[in-house]
């Protein structure tokens, strides 16, 4: 397969790391985000320190980070061709507890990050004449857990969603695929020692590895035609559960 420039947000750790890692080793070219410096160039040690590897400190938040990742892409590679969309938090905090400013933290990162991080690189994808974006999302917009309260986060991750879907309709005749990779509870350090708890969730009764996803990821990316998708990699969550 050709060679393609990935940018990866959320990078430091856990999936995002992953996916660095797995598109390095099959000789793509990537760029990988964080909003913590010190771990972002702990990260990029570990992933090599390569001449195909580059990084960009930052929040997605800010406008400046999201034009620096293209710059760096366009200045390093010569080329942005796949986005992924992994940058994101995760709190539980019940309903009745929110108020508007914790929401705004779920609907400013998990939303309008991937919004307008996306919105960043249309153009260039558009000029270059195709490119992919990969957004992580989440089987939990449509399964209702009782006793995890997370309606903040949800709302934000339905919303990502919704735009994969409406990005694809907008942007497939001009070769730009649009999709969502949707894991069950993944083994990361987000999760800490707490993952394990989460093995009955899952038809298989075993959480998920971070390489679980990348490997998802990286089919997406490489692929002609899945566009408009929302790809669960959750151990079979979403289809249905165990009764003992």
């Amino acid at each position: 397969m050709s060679q393609q420039t990935i940018i990866v947000t959320g990078a430091s750790s856990g999936i995002g790391q992953e996916v660095a890692r797995y598109f390095l080793e099959r000789g793509d070219n990537v760029v990988i985000n964080s909003t913590t410096p010190e771990k972002l160039a702990l990260t990029y040690q570990q992933l090599g320190a390569g001449t195909n590897l580059a990084m960009v400190a930052g929040d997605i938040r800010d406008k400046k980070t999201r034009e620096q990742l293209l710059a760096t892409a366009m200045e390093r590679f010569g080329a942005a061709d796949v986005l992924v969309n992994n940058a994101g938090i995760f709190e539980t905090r019940p309903f009745l507890e929110v108020d508007e400013a914790y929401l705004d933290r779920f609907l400013d990162t998990n939303l309008k990050g991937t919004f307008f991080t996306t919105q960043a690189f249309m153009p260039q994808m558009m000029k270059q004449g195709g490119g992919v974006v990969i957004n992580i999302g989440t089987p939990l917009v449509q399964l209702g857990i009782g006793g995890i309260p997370i309606t903040a986060q949800m709302m934000s991750k339905a919303g990502v969603h919704a735009l994969t879907i409406q990005l694809a309709a907008e942007f497939g005749r001009q070769n730009i695929r649009v999709n969502t990779i949707a894991p069950g509870t993944i083994r990361t350090p987000m999760h800490g020692d707490e993952a394990d708890k989460s093995a009955g969730l899952h038809l298989l009764g075993r959480v998920g590895e971070a390489v679980d996803v990348a490997e998802m990821v990286y089919t997406v990316a490489k692929s002609n035609f899945i566009n408009g998708a929302i790809i669960h990699v959750d151990g079979g969550m979403s289809a249905g559960y165990q009764l003992n």
